[in-house]
């Protein structure tokens, strides 16, 4: 049976990345059993060991990110990997503070001629 997730994230970094070799390990000789007609148990071994592997590795990098997430939080500038993924036309959107600047032209327009105000309505 593969390894489990949430007993995997109690562990330390040092301990999953043994878990992770001895796993390597371990798929290592169960593919020189294949090659060489190991039991029909130790065939359908190999799926749990690469599974386990899988979860081993996931659970790393997820702690690795959280804890790099944890590092940037409030900084100016982020990781590219670590920035919101929207789409491409939102990264690229022009942010509130610049859609809303004024061209000196524009600044000049507005206080000589402000927005004329009607008491009837149409």
């Amino acid at each position: 049976m593969p390894a489990r997730a949430r007993d995997l994230r109690k562990k330390e970094k040092a301990s999953l990345l043994k878990d992770l070799d001895s796993y390597r390990n371990e798929l290592s000789q169960l593919r020189v059993a294949q090659v060489t007609g190991g039991t029909p148990a130790k065939l359908a071994k190999i799926k749990d060991v690469r599974k386990s592997i899988a979860v081993v590795l996931t659970v790393y990098n997820q702690t690795q990110k959280a804890r790099l997430r944890e590092q940037f939080k409030g900084a100016k500038y982020q990781p590219l990997d670590l920035r919101k993924k929207l789409t491409r036309a939102l990264r690229r959107q022009l942010t509130p503070n610049q859609a809303a600047a004024l061209t000196l032209r524009q600044k000049k327009k507005l206080a000589n001629f402000p927005v004329r105000k009607f008491a009837v309505k149409a």
